[in-house]
């Protein structure tokens, strides 16, 4: 009689895995299984040994929150304020640190001493979906290879940040194989609700334990590698070992905001951001080295105003309190900071919004060896072009990567065979540092 096994497509035996490691565990961090295409398979580093690189800033940032605000943030309505024909419903203010920023962050202008604004990014693409993926990877998407975001250069070049932790969390937001082709382990732990934390990182009452699960789950991988030998199958192994280290450990406190106190949960405020940075907070004070955050509802075609007044005044009270709280606990020198966007907004202000723009926009960097209360590169007087000290996004990720202290000269052979590092052989910007 035909093993009836024998009739399923590849990908319907990996799904069944999937269901069954999901069952046998009771957790939602395993990857996806599109994710695991690649896991199992060998990277290597090309060229020979290189003598560590040194300088200003290099290797000062131990942790890295990556703010990522989704959907465009307009430069000039935030840290980049124009006079004249692409004026927006508000002016500019001085800030602590001298330069001008927009009114509507008026708590970011009394942290401006302890930031680096750049204001002259600049990008090709346009596009919400492929501008998120260049700025979240470094690279324009291609239909060979996913590329690794840049938690996951950090566990590839610098090993695990923490024994039982994460080295990479995503919170509100999906992991989206942030892998890359790295393995499956490098995959960011996805936190989609702050509050929340970990879900389901206590076994199910009157449930089997952990280890008698995962012994389960073995057997029928074991009984499927015999039959149809699957890379996918074997890459999720060490991911159960992780997966069981944390849920046994103490460690499960860090995801837990109920730890914190009501004063610095007052700071943060009660919004997805402001529990989704302070969630970061924790977690880099804990041992992780790379958080992404996610912030949406910055694509502002339309009612900018009033989007600025809800989303824009939450992002400057967030964003303050996270200054200012890792500046209290003597961690700001060693974490550094980055608020990121897919692209800038149009300078022409049609009374209601603005249009995509990648030809110019902002972003900000802050802590870990960058200059305090300074502002790199420069728009022209109305927001439209870069006028001086162009930087790419590829600039910004070896800059990011430069600091985390990631051999930048090493690059890595991708199983497709193709060669990559971070920030796709961009160099740092020296400018920026102190």
């Amino acid at each position: 009689m035909k093993d009836p096994f024998h009739k399923l497509s590849p990908l319907s035996r990996r799904l069944f895995l999937e269901r069954c490691a999901a069952s046998a565990l009771g957790v939602t961090l395993a990857p996806s299984v599109g994710s695991l295409a690649h896991a199992a398979a060998a990277t290597s580093v090309q060229g020979a040994a290189t003598a560590t690189p040194s300088g200003p800033g290099f290797g000062s940032a131990k942790r890295i929150i990556f703010i990522q605000l989704r959907g465009g943030m307009s430069h000039i309505d935030t840290f980049d304020p124009k006079s004249g024909p692409s004026k927006g419903p508000k002016g500019a203010i001085s800030t602590k640190a001298g330069f001008q920023i927009s009114e509507f962050l008026p708590n970011i202008a009394k942290v401006s001493d302890r930031i680096c604004v750049i204001r002259s990014m600049s990008a090709k693409v346009g596009v919400h979906a492929t501008a998120t993926y260049l700025m979240r990877t470094g690279y324009e998407p291609r239909g060979t290879i996913r590329h690794p975001m840049l938690g996951a250069w950090g566990q590839h070049y610098l090993g695990p940040s923490h024994e039982t932790l994460p080295s990479s969390v995503s919170v509100n937001h999906n992991s989206d194989n942030g892998n890359g082709f790295f393995p499956a382990t490098y995959t960011p732990l996805p936190i989609i609700d702050p509050d929340a934390g970990l879900q389901y990182s206590v076994p199910y009452a009157g449930m089997k334990t952990v280890e008698e699960r995962l012994s389960l789950v073995r057997e029928v991988d074991a009984a499927f590698q015999q039959r149809f030998p699957d890379e996918n199958i074997a890459a999720y192994n060490d991911f159960y070992d992780a997966t069981v280290r944390l849920m046994k450990s103490t460690e499960l406190r860090a995801f837990d905001l109920k730890h914190e106190s009501e004063a610095t949960k007052s700071a943060y405020g009660d919004s997805q951001l402001g529990r989704g940075c302070l969630l970061a907070r924790r977690l880099v004070e804990s041992g992780v080295r790379f958080v992404e955050v996610g912030n949406g509802g910055w694509d502002m075609h339309n009612n900018l105003s009033d989007a600025m007044e809800s989303t824009g005044a939450t992002f400057d009270r967030v964003y303050a309190a996270l200054i200012n709280d890792l500046q209290s606990r003597g961690m700001l020198d060693s974490t550094l900071v980055v608020v990121a966007t897919e692209f800038g907004r149009k300078p022409e202000y049609t009374g209601s919004g603005r249009g995509h723009y990648p030809t110019v926009f902002s972003t900000v960097l802050a802590g870990a060896g960058i200059k305090r209360g300074f502002v790199h590169g420069a728009s022209d007087a109305v927001g439209a072009k870069v006028e001086k000290d162009a930087v790419s996004i590829g600039e910004l990720h070896a800059t990011i990567g430069w600091a985390a202290g990631y051999p930048l000269d090493q690059v890595v052979t991708a199983p497709n065979g193709r060669p990559f590092s971070v920030g796709n052989k961009s160099k740092p910007v020296s400018g920026v540092f102190a």
